[in-house]
């Protein structure tokens, strides 16, 4: 059987609006755009069904307006729901403020995603092979102990990938140490894993997260339009980037994880993961909104396009892009 993508974490709106600068404290400024976007999780899920895979969405939905925009989202590209919607209460929003740099802002809320339990998110009933993406976000407040409780169940075959976002190096070293006892596969920005480990540049932060982890886990340590580096049995591989000029950044790291484990549920090598997932990425951050992942054929195509491996990826009109592909919530 082909393995699955199930994603645990919290599906939000993300309610955008592009702005000329951040306000001063107490102060005003005037949008240019306001958009909503079913975001989160579906971007992952999005750009990972996009690549070809099989999706799973098992964490939690609400009823009312914002769940509906979630559902719809998903439905649209295959994804399926496992978990019951949540009754009278409905799903949260993410409002993100964009800079002309492509720098953006959060302030979230929370809503019924935070309600999981352990028997809502076995619901996806995942088997050996199939990959369960967690969120560090959802190692925070009410959606941490049956996440965790839940895990801890899962047969030995069971891929667990954790993206763990910004938060993820203030955690009690005890919860780090449950949650990295059972991952399988990190996958972050450079910024998080510096925060981690303490340590610069990537090479030596994806050693020493390694460090961490079980003797066969597999990290991937983003570099922003520099591309990535995969650490796999024992071993540091760069992966160049591909680099543009970026209109809107957010979403771009959901993006690169979502394709990520997409080529590799498929039964490709972590490295030729991670060189579609650059080039996914490459291409978000040239639109605007966070679920605008390519497809597999739009993949393909800018592939095609860019220089062979041994030339100069700067090469050409693509000019390198100022922010890192950081993963939102």
């Amino acid at each position: 059987m082909t393995a699955r993508v199930i994603h645990t974490a919290q599906a939000l709106v993300d309610e955008v609006v592009e702005i000329p600068a951040l306000p001063r404290r107490g102060g005003n400024v005037m949008a240019q755009m306001h958009q909503l976007y079913a975001a989160g999780a579906v971007n992952i899920l999005l750009a990972a069904a996009r690549s070809g895979a099989t999706c799973v969405h098992a964490g939690a939905h609400g009823t009312g307006p914002n769940g509906d925009r979630i559902r719809a989202a998903l439905a649209a590209e295959g994804v399926t729901l496992s978990a019951a919607p949540i009754p009278d209460l409905d799903t949260g929003i993410c409002f993100v403020m964009i800079e002309p740099t492509a720098e953006r802002t959060f302030v979230t809320t929370q809503g019924a995603e935070r309600q999981i339990t352990p028997e809502s998110l076995h619901a996806c009933q995942p088997a050996p092979g199939d990959l369960v993406c967690v969120s560090g976000y959802s190692l925070l407040g009410r959606t941490r102990d049956p996440l965790l409780s839940w895990l801890e169940t899962l047969a030995p075959g069971v891929v667990v990938v954790l993206d763990p976002g910004a938060e993820f190096a203030a955690l009690e070293p005890s919860l780090q140490e449950r949650m990295l006892a059972r991952t399988s596969v990190w996958t972050s920005n450079a910024d998080e894993a510096e925060d981690l480990t303490g340590l610069a540049p990537i090479a030596k932060s994806c050693m020493a997260v390694a460090d961490r982890l079980g003797s066969d886990a597999v990290v991937v340590v983003r570099d922003g339009p520099r591309g990535c580096i995969v650490r796999v049995a024992g071993g540091n591989t760069p992966v160049p980037g591909f680099p543009q000029t970026p209109v809107d950044t957010n979403g771009a790291g959901d993006t690169h994880t979502g394709v990520l484990v997409a080529v590799r549920a498929s039964g490709a090598d972590w490295v030729e993961a991670a060189r579609r997932a650059n080039a996914a990425g490459a291409i978000k951050v040239t639109r605007k909104g966070p679920n605008t992942a390519p497809t597999a054929a739009e993949i393909d195509a800018f592939l095609a396009s860019w220089p062979s491996p041994g030339d100069d990826p700067r090469a050409g009109t693509h000019a390198p892009a100022p922010t890192s592909l950081r993963t939102d919530r």
